[in-house]
């Protein structure tokens, strides 16, 4: 393992520029939910179900308009998505403080499916500004970002609405995500490398890439993200259990510490591994977590195989999907993969609950991860499974 790979992919012109902004633009886009919910709750005087809604609608719109954004990417370019979608969050964020609960459901529901595509658009450029044969170790700086974007964002949402109540920080939310609107506007990366626009390789028809396998291989990205979700909860409940609430943020940081750190030693390596391998190893040992006892620092080391898992488990997802979808649809393609971690996301939370409620955070663990392990090997007959590939060649 060196360092080398990744010192030569941030000398690529534009990559720092591109991971930098897109660490920056993620951190209000992932405040939203949590700002919405605490706005629901704290301000308009309602339950956690109803902000659970509102929620529920803002991602399902964020479902649906991914793909739809990356396609018109693929078709138009950057700068028209960007201004639409900057336009219309300027819009939701400037009226979202003072809507009634209805009128910010349907609000939410429409800016979801006009949020700025951050996540899918970095991954797109950062695929046409690296070479094919040297992308893992890009995507693994991009999955690291996201860790520390998913650190920074939930806390200091929190301790804004804390500080200064919903609406103000509703207000810098909107500014933040306007302001990465434009940052990416004026930043402008390129959604294909020089080479991929020359083979005039654009308007591919589904057919020809939306095959079984990239199929299965979204289920496998549906399947990093429930898992994840579902843990998330649960290490909360089972902290709430034992009576240690306190140490639920240090928790959830470590945890994604580990993430990182995993994502760091991944991108590091000589050798690819396949995606179907990583997540099938996250969920495997994410069932006997619960098995654990004692106190928070036991669920600590309880978390570090999975937790390492995770970052490259999301990367060597990207990197596979990067690989087998044409230039000219890569921007669809990776809105189809930010849905189908949406899709997981949306169906983690629900699971983990039911079976905490019904059988306690114990159980929960178990039943996440034979869940997780059970949804991959029903991928797994869907072949093409890229193999373990040899060393890249230095970058020239």
């Amino acid at each position: 393992m060196t360092i080398e790979p990744y010192r030569k992919i941030l000398g690529l012109p534009g990559v720092r520029a591109l991971l930098l902004v897109g660490l920056v633009a993620r951190v209000p886009v992932i405040a939203t939910g949590i700002v919405l919910t605490l706005h629901v709750v704290n301000t308009l005087h309602l339950g956690f179900a109803q902000a659970g809604l509102v929620g529920t609608a803002s991602t399902l719109g964020s479902a649906i308009g991914s793909p739809l954004a990356g396609r018109l990417m693929d078709r138009h370019g950057l700068r028209p998505v960007l201004a639409v979608t900057t336009v219309a969050q300027l819009l939701f964020w400037i009226a979202a403080p003072r809507l009634g609960y209805h009128a910010l459901l349907i609000g939410a529901l429409v800016a979801g499916v006009l949020a700025l595509p951050v996540f899918s658009l970095v991954r797109q450029c950062l695929a046409a500004l690296v070479p094919a044969d040297q992308r893992r170790p890009g995507f693994a700086l991009d999955s690291m970002a996201v860790e520390l974007s998913y650190m920074l964002a939930p806390a200091a949402a929190v301790a804004a609405v804390t500080a200064f109540g919903s609406r103000p920080t509703m207000y810098a939310v909107g500014i933040g995500v306007v302001g990465a609107g434009l940052l990416l506007i004026v930043l402008d990366p390129p959604t294909r490398s020089a080479e991929e626009a020359g083979a005039g390789d654009a308007a591919v028809p589904r057919r020809q890439w939306l095959r079984p396998r990239l199929f299965a291989l979204l289920g496998v990205s549906s399947v990093l993200t429930f898992v994840l979700t579902a843990t998330d909860l649960t290490v909360i409940a089972s902290l709430k259990e034992t009576g240690q609430t306190n140490w639920t943020g240090l928790v959830i940081a470590v945890w994604c510490g580990y993430s990182l750190i995993g994502g760091f030693v991944y991108g590091a390596l000589h050798r690819s591994v396949s995606p179907l391998l990583l997540a099938g190893g996250l969920s495997l040992f994410t069932i006997p977590v619960g098995l654990v006892g004692g106190g928070w620092w036991w669920l600590l080391l309880a978390l570090i195989p999975a937790g390492v898992l995770c970052a490259p488990s999301l990367s060597a997802s990207i990197d596979t999907m990067s690989k087998w979808v044409p230039s000219g649809a890569r921007g669809e393609a990776m809105g189809l993969h930010g849905t189908a971690l949406t899709v997981g996301v949306a169906a983690g939370a629900p699971f983990a609950g039911a079976i905490i409620d019904g059988y306690g955070p114990h159980w929960a663990f178990a039943a996440t991860g034979a869940a997780g392990l059970l949804l991959v090997l029903i991928a797994l007959p869907s072949g093409a499974w890229p193999a373990p590939a040899p060393a890249p060649p230095p970058l020239r």
